[in-house]
This record gives C-alpha cells, sequence and structure tokens, in this order.
C-alpha cells in the first residue's frame, strides 16, 4: 500500500494540476487520496481481533503472553511436543527395583533413594516417585550416610552422582543415569553379590534387561556405585570403571485422551512430532499406543552425523525423534521451519528453552521451569493436547477476520486507484471534493468496525492459513479492479445521461459517485468475507449487518440531509437509483463469479 501511495499521490496531484490549472485544489485532493488509500483501521482491526483472540483462549486454558502469537498458532502445521505429560499422565510411580537379571532388590532402591535425597538440583518427577516410595522409611535411613560432594546431572553425560560416607566410614559414589551412558562408565556389574566383568558376551544380556523394561512401557533409569577411598570430594574423571548394580524402573501411562487429540489435531492439519530425550524404546512404545508412527525414527547420534539439508529431508517424514539433547530438540525445529512449516513446541523444562525459542510458537504451560515460561508465547494451564485443539481454533478464527480486512481494504484501495486516475485525466473538475472522499472514507471504515466479532465458516479454521503475500497479492489484483468498472460504468451515467461535462453540474457528478462508491464498497464486505455465496450459504455476524445496512442507508440519505451543502451533495434524479440497483446487482455477481474462479483455480 505504502508503493501505491508513492506512485499514486503525486500522480494524481500533478495530473489534476496541469488539467484543472488549480494546484492548491490538486494538493488537497491528492492528500485527501493519500488518506483514503490508508488502511486506517487496520491497527484497530488487528489489535480487537487479537484481543478477543486472547479472551477466548483463556476460557479455554490458553494464556496468550505475546498476542502477535495467536496468527502463529492459527498457522500451525507442525506442533513439536516432549512426550511427558504430553502423551504421559505425568503421573510417574515407581514400579521396579532390580538387580541386572530382573529381580527385585532393596539395595537398589536404596542406592537411588540416596541419590535423589542428597542432590541439590532440581528435582523431576523420577526424583520425586522414588522418594515417595514406601519401602523405605526416610529418616532412619538418611541417619546412617552423609552426603560430602555431587556431581550434578547435564544432558550431555546424562547421569549424575552423589558422594556420601556410609555407616561404616567408606567413601561411596552413587550415580543414576540413562543405561546407554551407565553402561559405558561401568567396568563390572554386581549380581547376588557377585562382581563380574562388563564384557561383550555379558553386555548383551544386560542390554536385553533394559530392552525388556523398556519394551514393557518402563521409563527406566540405571544405578551404578564405586569406592572411592579417602576421598571427600569428585569429579567427572570420577564416572568411570563403576559397578553397575541394578534398575529402578517408572511407570508413566499415556492418557486417555491422548489418541483422541492427536487424531484431532491432525484433522485440523497439524501434524504431531515427539521430540524426547527419553529412550527409543519406552518412546516406542507410547507413540504405538496413542495412535502415532513410531517408524521411521530418529536418534539423537544420527542427528548429530546429519547436515541441515538432510536432517530437515528426514524431519518432514519422522514423526518420532529419541535420545534427543536440547541443542538437537532446536536444530529440528529450526529445519522444519527452512521447509515451509509453520512450527510449534511444546515443552516446560529448562532444557525446552532453546527450541522454544527457535519455533515459531513456543507453548508452556504454567506449572513449567520459569526459564520455559519465558520463553513461550502461549500457557496451557493444562498440559493436555486437547486444550490446544481449542486454541488452534481460535487462533484461525482470529487470523481468518483480520485477513478479510486486509483484503477488502486493500483490494478497494487498489481498485479506486484506476478510478481515480481516469476521472482526474479526462473530467474537466475533480472527480470528488476532498471532503467527499473522507466522509466515503470515514463511512466505510466504520462499516467494517464488527469484523472482529464477525462469524468464520468452518472451512476457513479447518487446515492451516498462514501468511501467503502471494495469494493476497493475486486477490487484489483480480477483484480490484472489477469496482473500477463500475465506477466508470457510473461515471459515463453520471456524464451522458444526466450531462454531467458541465462544470456547473459537477456536484451532481460527485454525489453520484460517492452514493455508488460508498454503496459497493459497502456491500462487497459480505462476498469477501466468505469463500461460499453470500447471504444464502454464509451470513455475516448480526453486527456486521446492522452496521453495513446503516451505511448504506445513510450515504443515500446524506445528499438529502442537512448535511448535503456542507459536503457539497446535491439531489438525486430519480432515474439514478434503479440504475444503481442494477449496478449493485452486476457488481455483487461478476465479484462472486470471479471469486469462485480464482477458488477454483486454487489461486487463493
Amino acid at each position: 500500500m505504502i508503493q501505491l501511495m508513492a506512485v499514486m499521490v503525486p500522480l494524481v496531484f500533478f495530473i489534476n494540476g496541469f488539467t484543472k490549472h488549480d494546484w492548491k485544489g490538486a494538493f488537497f485532493f491528492a492528500m485527501a487520496v493519500a488518506v483514503g488509500l490508508t488502511p486506517e483501521m487496520l491497527p484497530m482491526i488487528v489489535s480487537v481481533c487479537l484481543a478477543k483472540g486472547a479472551l477466548a483462549m483463556s476460557r479455554k486454558k490458553v494464556i496468550v503472553k505475546r498476542l502477535n502469537a495467536i496468527q502463529n498458532f492459527g498457522g500451525m502445521d507442525v506442533l513439536c511436543t516432549d512426550k511427558t505429560g504430553t502423551l504421559t499422565e505425568d503421573r510417574v510411580v515407581l514400579q521396579r527395583h532390580c538387580n541386572v537379571a530382573g529381580r527385585e532388590t532393596d539395595e537398589v532402591l536404596r542406592d537411588g533413594y540416596l541419590i535423589s535425597h542428597f542432590q541439590t538440583g532440581l528435582k523431576n518427577l523420577l526424583d520425586t516417585a522414588i522418594l515417595n516410595s514406601s519401602d523405605f522409611h526416610e529418616q532412619a535411613l538418611i541417619e546412617k550416610y552423609k552426603k560430602l560432594d555431587e556431581i550434578p546431572f547435564d544432558f550431555t553425560r546424562r547421569m549424575m552422582s552423589v558422594l556420601v560416607e556410609s555407616p561404616d566410614g567408606k567413601a561411596i559414589l552413587l550415580t543414576k543415569g540413562a543405561p546407554e551412558e551407565i553402561f559405558h562408565q561401568c567396568s563390572q556389574f554386581e549380581l547376588d553379590g557377585k562382581l563380574s566383568p562388563m564384557d561383550p558376551g555379558l553386555m548383551k544380556g544386560l542390554k536385553d534387561q533394559y530392552a525388556s523394561l523398556s519394551n514393557d512401557g518402563f521409563r527406566v533409569l540405571a544405578v551404578a556405585v564405586k569406592e572411592l577411598a579417602g576421598k571427600t570430594s569428585c569429579a567427572k574423571e570420577d564416572e568411570h570403571d563403576l559397578v553397575l548394580k541394578g534398575y529402578v524402573a517408572f511407570l508413566d501411562p499415556p492418557k486417555p485422551t491422548a489418541a483422541t487429540a492427536i487424531e484431532a489435531l491432525h484433522k485440523h492439519g497439524v501434524v504431531v512430532k515427539i521430540l524426547t530425550g527419553d529412550n527409543d524404546l519406552i518412546s516406542r512404545k507410547v507413540c504405538r499406543d496413542v495412535g502415532l508412527l513410531a517408524d521411521p525414527m530418529l536418534l539423537g547420534d544420527e542427528v548429530e552425523k546429519m547436515s541441515d539439508t538432510e536432517l530437515a529431508e528426514a524431519a518432514e517424514k519422522t514423526t518420532l525423534f529419541a535420545r534427543l539433547s536440547p541443542a538437537h530438540k532446536q536444530r529440528i525445529v529450526r529445519v522444519l521451519r527452512s521447509k515451509g512449516h509453520v512450527v510449534g513446541f511444546m515443552g516446560d523444562g529448562i532444557n525446552d528453552s532453546p527450541a522454544l525459542r527457535a519455533a515459531d510458537i513456543g507453548i508452556s504451560v504454567d506449572t513449567a521451569a520459569d526459564i520455559a515460561k519465558e520463553s513461550a508465547d502461549l500457557i496451557l494451564l493444562q498440559k493436555d493436547l486437547m486444550v490446544l485443539e481449542g486454541g488452534v481454533i481460535e487462533g484461525r478464527k482470529v487470523f481468518a477476520n483480520i485477513l478479510k480486512y486486509i483484503r477488502m481494504g486493500a483490494s478497494s484501495n487498489f481498485g479506486n486507484m484506476f478510478s481515480v486516475l481516469g476521472a482526474s485525466a479526462f473530467l474537466p473538475f475533480l472527480p470528488m471534493a476532498p471532503i467527499q472522499i473522507l466522509t466515503n472514507n470515514m463511512l466505510y471504515d466504520f462499516s467494517q468496525v464488527p469484523i472482529p466479532n464477525d462469524a468464520v465458516d468452518d472451512e476457513l479454521v479447518a487446515h492451516p492459513r498462514p501468511w501467503n503475500i502471494g495469494e493476497i497479492k493475486r486477490f487484489i489484483l483480480c477483484i480490484g479492479p472489477i469496482s473500477s468498472i463500475f465506477d466508470y460504468t457510473t461515471f459515463f451515467v453520471m456524464l451522458y445521461l444526466f450531462k454531467c461535462w458541465d462544470p456547473t453540474r459537477a456536484p451532481l457528478f460527485q454525489t453520484g459517485w460517492f452514493v455508488e462508491s460508498i454503496m459497493t464498497q459497502t456491500l462487497v464486505i459480505h462476498i469477501i468475507r466468505t469463500n461460499k455465496i453470500p447471504f444464502f450459504q454464509s451470513r455475516a455476524s448480526w453486527p456486521l449487518l446492522i452496521t453495513t445496512l446503516t451505511i448504506m442507508v445513510f450515504g443515500a440519505w446524506l445528499p438529502y440531509s442537512p448535511l448535503a451543502s456542507s459536503l457539497g451533495l446535491t439531489h438525486l434524479p430519480a432515474m439514478y437509483w434503479p440504475i444503481l440497483l442494477l449496478t449493485l446487482l452486476a457488481y455483487t455477481g461478476l465479484t462472486q463469479g470471479v471469486k469462485v474462479w480464482l477458488l477454483r483455480m486454487k489461486w487463493i
């Protein structure tokens, strides 16, 4: 619109100045045209649409932190999310504490309990489940041990350790973490009080036991120990030559609503992808339980080896990504965006913040870590994909109503450009007085005030609708000039039927075009707002219908009102009104026909 104005306004000024020899009048007319071309209502329409959408989404348990994120939410076609708490109930319960052969043993639980109790970092759900275990009396156990030092968890090692002094005075390093990482740091394993080397022949049996637990849907942590004689502190270098003691296994069952929510999102054109740091076996089982394709699957070490181009191609075809680091999640989100997708990421942990910032729309929950909530655009009051479905629909409604105004305002202004330029070139007087242009513009803007409350057709929210400037340009180029056709037929009627070539009859010409312009611009709102047949298959909201009728009646009344002389308007001949009715019928019919053609060509 700025480009159009930069060309249009100087042209109008010079054409009218040279042809009418009234440079002052040409200047004010050009300024009025510039105001008329400006979509003054755009900030108000957008702000009200977004604010209304935010209120509607809050009723669906989605809190909007950044208003402009609503548009991206409606355009989202890929949702990346963690598994825990989204697909699962986020209600982790300790189910097994067994040795490497799968037999229950209290020693493994004791060691896991001590680690979870003495660690000073953020306790996750697995730690809480261990501490809530009723198999131990907490106080009696803790009093026997003294904490000496700690090695915090990080997402590279995927393990953590605490150094404790046992009741007999020994310094014991207790380690828990992802089994595949713990295996690499162990040189021996303990079974029935006997130590055996971690040789390749026995490793297969150890991994099979871990895999068996994972395939049953358990989240598994390995527990290992090492004596550090005489030490009172420890470092990461001490986490080697460990003795594998066994496993603690947790159950986090899938949510009953997960499968239904995923199906609903798929119907609305949103593909759900799982990005998790958990192991591949349990992640695959959970995905299958909720109806997601688990194969093909990408693991973190495979992601590490791929170039961005290779990863982008693979990411579009993959639903499950497992054993990911925070950097992997961030990279997957970025490559999906590079393929033209509008990507949402849902996470609640400290490790999710890079991906939340990289996504088009970051989604977190009110119970998330502070840094995750700070990085997010939307906050869910309930960690459930069903909540997201309702929010996506509201986001699409907001986008649809914003797009209505942009289409209407831009196409109308584009058409007016041809009308003003042509009329300025061949008329011996100004085609419309500056005050008439401004009045026309004010009335047209007023008619669009209810757009944020307008109804939205179901098909307009059935699929993602990201911003597409090419589509908007095609709509403007095809729909805009239609109004100019009927502006020129009105010029012909006023000039030849009502003899307005005479400059003394300029007010009659200006009044005729003023009324026709306000009628066509106001009425076309109802054609542009829907892909269906207006009034019959799709009806606007009552506020929009009332303002349309009010403005059209007011525009027809103005030439006969006490305001007529102040606006430079005059009475119109009786013959003008049936001609105007035919003009409106022809204009709406042709616009509807061109719109249907554009839809069939899939250009809009």
